[in-house]
C-alpha cells in the first residue's frame, strides 16, 4: 500500500510499505477513505525526530470502511463505515472504566512513562503505524472504532477522530457555564471547533486570538470576536478592557509549543531538533524548549478564580509558571490527551442530521490526494494558501 513517511526533519514522503495484517484477535483492518493532518503532526514534522524512525507511517485522523476484523471484535464488521479515536484504548481497564481512555492501562507506554498509545505518533507513544495510508491496522478495534451512518461526506463524521472531541473536552474541562466569557488562543482547527463549541454549549461571548487573515475570517463568520496579536500590544490588558477588568471566565489555550514565543525559545527547539537523538530526547525532555507565549496570555487573561484549560500540546520542559500569580487568582487549571469516546455520544446527534449546528463543514480548505501529502504538509505549516485543515484521499 501506499502511505505518507517521516524521512527527516521537515522531510516526509510518499512510499510503498507493507499492507496491514489482522495480527491479534482485537484487530480490525480499515481502508482509509479520509485522513487529516493534525497540527501536532508538526511537531513530528519539525521538532520531534527524535522520537521517530525513518519510514514510520504519521497520521492520526482516520476514517474508512471495515475490510476485516479479527475473531475478538463483533460490534463492527467488513463494509461498516468507521472514524478511529487517535488514542488506542481497550474499553474496559481501570483507567477506561472511568472515562480516562487517553490513559488506558491495556496500551500505557510505560517503558516510556507515557499514556494510552496513539496512532503515528513517535516511540513516546507506542510508534504505532499511522493512518495516512491506503489501509491501517487498528489494536482493540473491540472497542476503539466509532461505526457512523452514510449520508453525509466523511468530513462530517472525520473530527471525531480528533478535532471534535479534543474540542469538546477542551470546552468541557474550561467549565463554561451559560452566560460565560471564553478566551481562546490560537485559531487553528482546533482553536476553530473550540470557540463554535464553546457558543454552542452556552457561552454568551467568545474572544479568540490569532494573526492569521484566513483565521480570522473563518472564526468571525461563526460569531467569535477575534483579537489579532499583530495589532494589538497587550493581549492580556485588550482582554481585561472587553471584561470590565475582570478577565475571561475561562481561556482555552488552543496553541501549545508551536506558539509564537522569544528568538531565543524557537531557536532552542530548532537546535534541540537537530542533535543527534539521544542528545536531542534529553534535551527536549529537560530544558525550556517549548514556548510560554500562549500560555502567559492565558495566566494574564484568566479572570481570579477562573478556569484554564490547556489542550495545546508541549513537547518537553517549560519555563516556570508564575506559581505567586496563579495561586494568588485561585486558578483551575486542566489539561490533557481527549478522552475521545468519553465524548462521542455527546456529539454524534450535533453531526448526523442535515442542520450543522457546530458548522463541521466549515473547516476544510484543502482536499488533496494523498500522493500530494508532503506539499500538504508544506502549506499547513507555513500557512500558505489559506490552508487552516487538510484532508487526504487515499
Amino acid at each position: 500500500m501506499r502511505a505518507l513517511t517521516w524521512q527527516g526533519t521537515g522531510k516526509v514522503a510518499v512510499e510503498t510499505v507493507p499492507d496491514p495484517k489482522i495480527q491479534e484477535p482485537t484487530d480490525a483492518v480499515v481502508r482509509i477513505t479520509s485522513t487529516a493532518i493534525c497540527g501536532s503532526d508538526l511537531h513530528l514534522y519539525d521538532v520531534l525526530g527524535m522520537y521517530l524512525d525513518k519510514g514510520d507511517v504519521l497520521g492520526h485522523e482516520p476514517m474508512g470502511i471495515v475490510e476485516e476484523v479479527g475473531a475478538g471484535v463483533t460490534h463492527i464488521k467488513p463494509g461498516d463505515r468507521v472514524v478511529i479515536p487517535f488514542n488506542i484504548s481497550c474499553g474496559h481497564c481501570w483507567m477506561c472504566s472511568r472515562g480516562f481512555y487517553a490513559q488506558c492501562e491495556t496500551t500505557q507506554v510505560k517503558d516510556q512513562h507515557k499514556g494510552a498509545s496513539l496512532f503515528g505518533y513517535t516511540k513516546l507513544y507506542g510508534q504505532v503505524p499511522g493512518g495516512q495510508a491506503e489501509y491501517l491496522r487498528v489494536p482493540q478495534a473491540q472497542f476503539g472504532p466509532i461505526k457512523v451512518p452514510d449520508g453525509h461526506p466523511d468530513e462530517r463524521y472525520l473530527f471525531l477522530s480528533d478535532v471534535l472531541t479534543t474540542s469538546w473536552q477542551a470546552v468541557k474541562f474550561a467549565d463554561v457555564q451559560p452566560g460565560d466569557t471564553v478566551l481562546v488562543t490560537g485559531l487553528g482547527p482546533i482553536g476553530q471547533m473550540c470557540a463554535r463549541i464553546a457558543r454552542h454549549l452556552g457561552a454568551g461571548r467568545v474572544i479568540a486570538v490569532d494573526n492569521v487573515r484566513e483565521r480570522i475570517t473563518m472564526a468571525e463568520r461563526h460569531g467569535i470576536e477575534v483579537l489579532n496579536f499583530d495589532s494589538i500590544d497587550d493581549i492580556p490588558a485588550a482582554v481585561l478592557d472587553l471584561t470590565h477588568g475582570r478577565g475571561a471566565d475561562g481561556v482555552i489555550e488552543a496553541v501549545g509549543m508551536e506558539a509564537h514565543g522569544t528568538p531565543f525559545q524557537s531557536a532552542a527547539m530548532k537546535a534541540a531538533g537537530l542533535l543527534p537523538d539521544p542528545l536531542a530526547r534529553k534535551a527536549t525532555e529537560t530544558f525550556g524548549v517549548d514556548r510560554m507565549a500562549a500560555l502567559r496570555t492565558a495566566f494574564a487573561s484568566v479572570r481570579r478564580a477562573g478556569t484554564i484549560s490547556i489542550i495545546g500540546v508541549y513537547g518537553g520542559e517549560a519555563d516556570p509558571f508564575p506559581m505567586m500569580d496563579l495561586f494568588d487568582k485561585g486558578v483551575t487549571m486542566r489539561m490533557g490527551q481527549a478522552h475521545v469516546k468519553r465524548w462521542v455520544d455527546d456529539i454524534m446527534p450535533l453531526l448526523t442530521g442535515d442542520d450543522d449546528p457546530l458548522g463541521v463543514d466549515d473547516l476544510v480548505t484543502h482536499r488533496l490526494p494523498l500522493d500530494e501529502a508532503p506539499h500538504a504538509y508544506d502549506i499547513f505549516k507555513n500557512k500558505q494558501d489559506g490552508c487552516i485543515k487538510v484532508v487526504l484521499k487515499p
